[in-house]
């Protein structure tokens, strides 16, 4: 496959393109491409309380399919130009819930939705104490954030993710990471 050509439909916060792609029979066809950047994402959590810090933030894009309640993810944000990936996780976890990040623990970096978008998520897991939160949290006021930080049971994380009630993707992949690499911390 190879684009022939390209159309910038939007230029803002993300860019939205459409593509004409032609096959390796000369067949032709249009996609529409979100061209999104990359993004980070880290699950924190406590080990010694057995209990993790997610943000509890109501989604546009569920609002218009008619969700209402906020979505609980780990804390996730794009990555600024020239900014370091670890460096964009460190950033996010302060505005978003107010927490200092010490060492972070790779998990993967995956396509969010490689069908539509170029946004490439880098996935992690840092560890965490009381000691090192900073503040409320709460997001950017100027980007309508008003995200509520949510301490919450390892065990009901478990429990919300084996009933499928955890319906954020990233969110559900660290979460079962976590089991996976330290499954006493779930007991």
């Amino acid at each position: 496959m190879r684009i022939r050509e390209s159309k910038l439909i939007y230029d803002g916060w993300t860019r939205f393109l459409v593509l004409e792609v032609e096959g390796p029979d000369g067949q032709r066809v249009t996609k529409a491409v979100l061209d999104h950047g990359e993004s980070a994402c880290v699950l924190p959590y406590d080990s010694e309380r057995r209990t993790a810090l997610l943000v509890g933030q109501q989604r546009v894009p569920q609002l218009y399919l008619g969700q209402a309640e906020p979505s609980l993810e780990a804390i996730a944000g794009r990555l600024e130009p020239d900014e370091a990936v670890e460096e964009s996780i460190r950033r996010e976890a302060e505005e978003e819930a107010g927490l200092r990040l010490r060492e972070l623990e790779k998990v993967a970096t995956c396509w969010a939705s490689p069908g539509v978008s170029t946004e490439r998520i880098h996935l992690y897991l840092a560890a965490y104490s009381p000691a090192d939160r900073t503040g409320p949290g709460g997001g950017r006021a100027e980007e309508l954030e008003n995200i509520e930080v949510k301490e919450t049971a390892l065990s009901e994380l478990a429990r919300r993710a084996d009933l499928g009630s955890i319906t954020d993707a990233k969110t559900m992949l660290l979460i079962q990471t976590l089991r996976l690499r330290q499954p006493h911390l779930f007991a």
